[in-house]
């Protein structure tokens, strides 16, 4: 008997030993991706297809560097490495929420200038194709719904520019909205991308608490504040997108959890929210089982019909104003065919934006998927849903070809709950990872100068 008692302990001693070993091995299987990714895509290169990715997978140029950012980032990272954890284990959950996302928009603004406050964040949106140069031929606001379709197709003599014409009017509006209230320019609008999109990882932590997962939620706050793909979140209007959704989705789950009137405010905020992330992009569609799950896990159908509302009240909005969904995507999707499909081979982009989602989601994330796909354990069935909801959201972007290369911003609202799983991670190997995850970040913004 006394054999078989210590044969047990020797099993359970060894057993996280041969699960961490198989999340190395799980990395490297990841860094192997990115490698193959990397050699296939200069070798393309070298024969003269027209793949448009400077260092690829990722649409970036080697470009060694520091900046006024480079200490202060280092300092971030090194605080959360160092009480991130113990701190999200101890501290109330409002306090706790705050001191993430306050420390979130520092990351991601001082990983923004590493590449100094101009290049990084001022004309960020000012770039080729970019959003603001648009708003200087806009007449206002009213027009630009009515007239929007009809400037979409770039074979004629006045278009909207890349970003703006193949996108819903709902990002250009925020812009112009900032411009009519005095915050026009690219320094507003490049804060407004951080300060929002910096917050999608918080939303994802609600999403987790509201949802009955509290103990996950605190154990992914650490990861979702030194998130990598915060390099795109600063500055990219598709971090700014992936904030929109991840608060909508967030407060649906809080409408679906709460009780009284707050329960359906919440429930309909979250609405108007995923409405309004609908006109954002129309890759964000892809992301509609979120919600679902909300409504599935927590068995609210009220708040359901409360957040139907909220969107349809949205869709009802811009209709009315005259911009119709369906057309702009047929016309969107012309432009593809026309820029980028012809060009850009399926058959390299099918594999390689997958590897570059991992510089998005970085190594924790992927030892966090490893450890989801293991045998089940005891573990909130809400993580594994919110989790496979995002990679069915990759799955369909990637499959349907209407994601070739960039994806390392244009995945960012997907990317995000991808975070998820780091709550898996056992406790030991938490700093370690956190580690793993600010490095990749700094290494990229450091040695590689990114278009977003």
């Amino acid at each position: 008997m006394i054999f078989r008692v210590r044969e047990r302990e020797l099993v359970a001693r060894r057993e996280p030993g041969r699960e961490s070993g198989r999340d190395l091995l799980a990395v490297l299987a990841g860094g192997g991706l990115a490698l193959a990714a990397a050699l296939v895509g200069w070798r393309l290169i070298h024969e003269h297809v027209r793949i448009v990715l400077g260092f690829p997978p990722l649409l970036a140029t080697w470009m060694p560097h520091v900046g006024p950012g480079t200490v202060p980032a280092v300092l971030v990272a090194a605080v959360v490495v160092a009480c991130g954890p113990g701190l999200s284990a101890r501290l109330s959950w409002r306090p706790l929420l705050v001191a993430a996302y306050v420390t979130s928009v520092a990351w991601t603004l001082f990983l923004a200038l590493v590449d100094g406050w101009t290049a990084g964040i001022a004309h960020r949106l000012y770039g080729s194709g970019e959003y603001l140069p648009d708003i200087a031929v806009v007449p206002g606001i009213p027009a630009v719904l009515r007239r929007f379709t009809t400037r979409i197709l770039t074979d004629q003599p006045h278009h909207w520019s890349t970003y703006v014409g193949a996108h819903p009017p709902g990002g250009f509006l925020i812009f112009l909205w900032l411009n009519r209230i005095g915050l026009g320019g690219g320094g507003p609008a490049g804060v407004a991308c951080i300060v929002i999109g910096a917050s999608a990882g918080i939303a994802v932590a609600v999403t987790l608490r509201a949802l009955g997962a509290g103990p996950a939620a605190r154990a992914v706050l650490p990861f979702c504040v030194l998130f990598p793909g915060a390099v795109w979140v600063g500055v990219s209007a598709d971090g700014l997108f992936a904030g929109v959704l991840a608060w909508g989705v967030a407060l649906l789950a809080v409408g679906a959890a709460g009780r009284g009137w707050r329960r359906d405010v919440a429930a309909l905020a979250g609405g108007l929210l995923l409405g309004y992330s609908l006109y954002l992009s129309y890759g964000i569609v892809a992301a509609g089982l979120l919600p679902v799950v909300v409504v599935a896990v927590a068995r609210a159908w009220r708040a359901a019909l409360a957040g139907a509302l909220g969107v349809a009240a949205v869709v009802a909005a811009f209709t009315a104003s005259g911009f119709w969904w369906p057309t702009g995507y047929r016309l969107t999707t012309v432009i593809y065919a026309w820029s980028v499909a012809r060009t850009r081979p399926y058959s390299y982009f099918v594999w390689a934006d997958l590897a570059a989602l991992l510089f998005v989601i970085g190594p924790a994330a992927v030892a966090g998927l490893r450890r989801l796909a293991a045998p089940p354990r005891a573990r909130p069935a809400v993580i594994g849903l919110l989790t496979g909801a995002a990679l069915i959201a990759v799955l369909a972007s990637d499959v349907s070809g209407l994601s070739k290369g960039e994806v390392e911003r244009i995945w960012l609202p997907f990317a995000v709950w991808l975070l998820v799983p780091c709550a898996l991670l056992p406790p030991r190997t938490v700093r370690g990872w956190l580690c793993a995850q600010a490095l990749l970040a700094l290494l990229v913004s450091h040695l590689l100068f990114t278009y977003w």
